[in-house]
């Protein structure tokens, strides 16, 4: 931070020594009627100032205010939230706590679906493989004891 952009003109570069000494007009937006005000309090210099236990006080406050949990309404909204997604997305799924599942790393190899629906010509090659030549797209013909 510049110095010389919170202070008025005859304070530019001023020590920090000589600016805590400096009256409160040094800074810039203090007028001589809020200067007297504060004089009543026994505050005649920024030194003076900075030092008043009510305005550490009051600094402190609004320091911690930014670190502050939330409140108990937002907390209350947060664990809504929370038990929403877990009846969404069950951590205590049993497939996917069994499998240690998470997520798919590497996706499955594709098939061209024009030529090969869900590989039917390969499992139809096994079946044939397998079972001889009774089995034709997949279903016995009707003459060899099936439903077609």
């Amino acid at each position: 931070m510049n110095i010389d952009s919170i202070v008025n003109q005859q304070f530019h570069g001023k020590s920090f020594t000589e600016l805590a000494a400096a009256p409160l007009t040094a800074l810039s937006g203090v007028n001589e009627q809020q200067a007297q005000a504060f004089a009543g309090l026994g505050v005649h210099t920024l030194g003076d100032l900075a030092g008043m236990q009510v305005i550490n006080y009051a600094i402190a406050i609004k320091a911690l205010a930014g670190c502050e949990m939330a409140s108990s309404k937002e907390q209350a909204e947060e664990g809504l939230l929370d038990e929403a997604v877990e009846m969404t997305f069950p951590a205590s799924d049993p497939i996917s706590v069994d499998a240690g599942i998470t997520r798919i790393e590497v996706a499955p190899d594709k098939v061209d679906a024009s030529t090969d629906h869900q590989h039917a010509q390969a499992m139809e090659a096994r079946s044939e493989e397998v079972l001889g030549s009774t089995v034709r797209s997949g279903y016995l013909q009707k003459d060899e004891g099936g439903n077609r």
